[in-house]
């Protein structure tokens, strides 16, 4: 018996569950409209950091796949990241007491600088983390002609 109850038809079965108000209400839009699903795209974590060579990029997506994940650049400068976590298969015999992981589709878009070589961007998985790494052009340094003066 719960203390607070759920007034939307949540899965609270003691009374030292934490209460959510809003873990079963039905947002509007996008990745969190569908009622039941947990909103992955603002579950996948990702870092980002510069440094001299490249920018690299590093996704924490366990038990993610690495034929379930896609990595693309779109309109010559957006990363972007996606996938799909497969939802755990639920035997008739089961009884949940906590859905705590996230399932669904992700996305994550990154708006890359202009000193990057798009064309050679890798990326690996390797224990659920995904890297990905952009390298950078060469920035040119524009050529300084010392002028005399006279006088």
């Amino acid at each position: 018996m719960s203390l607070i109850p759920s007034f939307f038809g949540g899965r609270r079965n003691n009374m030292f569950d934490l209460w959510d108000p809003f873990q079963d209400f039905p947002f509007i839009g996008g990745a969190l409209s569908v009622p039941g699903e947990t909103a992955s795209l603002a579950n996948t974590r990702i870092d980002w950091k510069e440094t001299p060579e490249a920018h690299v990029f590093k996704a924490d997506l366990p038990g993610v796949k690495k034929e379930e994940v896609k990595v693309e650049v779109e309109e010559g400068r957006i990363l972007q990241i996606s996938g799909d976590r497969s939802v755990e298969k639920e035997e008739k015999n089961d009884k949940w007491h906590r859905v705590e992981r996230s399932s669904g589709q992700f996305m994550r878009r990154f708006r890359l600088p202009e000193n990057v070589k798009v064309e050679e961007v890798k990326a690996a998985m390797e224990n659920g983390v995904l890297t990905v790494s952009v390298p950078k052009a060469e920035v040119k340094k524009p050529d300084v002609k010392a002028i005399d003066i006279s006088g």
